[in-house]
């Protein structure tokens, strides 16, 4: 004879993290009997979920996309961000097919290679090094009339630090004396 499976509840609290000290810490001076019944008496795990153990850089924080993708992969799964920054890093990105066809497409014909991407170093979404180098991509393969149409940032990065941005996007289109924002 079979016995019924007891019942698992996989529970997902967003925002709700553990820590062992009581400093300042809004969970633990926080009434929650029900929570802590089933802290003490059901079984539990915890997991990280930021950093490299979510896919992401090792000093990035995590967020709901990236837990939710990764919960129960088993594995790490490597973000878009570390995804992109590796493939700049080795040089595969420099190669990509659909990359060097727009851009190439756009030379052959004499006309501009258009880039539009979110500029901010904040990593959540996407990061300003990954705009760079789609730039050097673009002068690399010959195109000469590059514009950057910067999309900033100001949520996942503290307010008005898109002016660095802006100065550090400028002084490379100097430096590879072509396109502009």
């Amino acid at each position: 004879m079979t016995t019924a499976p007891k019942p698992i509840a996989l529970i997902i609290l967003d925002g709700w993290g553990h820590s062992d000290t009581s400093d300042a810490n809004a969970i633990e001076a926080a009434n929650t009997p029900v929570w802590d019944r089933l802290w003490q008496n059901s079984p539990h795990a915890l997991i990280s979920a930021s950093g490299m153990d979510v896919g992401l850089p090792a000093d990035q924080m995590g967020n709901s996309e990236v837990g939710h993708m990764v919960m129960g992969a088993g594995r790490v799964v490597y973000q878009n961000y570390t995804r992109i920054t590796k493939a700049i890093t080795d040089g595969d990105f420099f190669c990509n097919p659909a990359l060097c066809s727009a851009v190439d497409k756009a030379v052959i014909g004499g006309r501009s290679v258009h880039i539009y991407g979110l500029l901010s170093p904040g990593g959540v979404h996407s990061h300003e090094d990954h705009v760079h180098a789609m730039l050097d991509l673009a002068a690399q393969r010959g195109a000469t009339n590059i514009y950057i149409h910067a999309f900033l940032d100001g949520r996942d990065t503290p307010p008005r630090s898109a002016k660095t941005s802006l100065e550090k996007l400028q002084a490379k289109l100097d430096q590879l004396g072509c396109g502009r924002i």
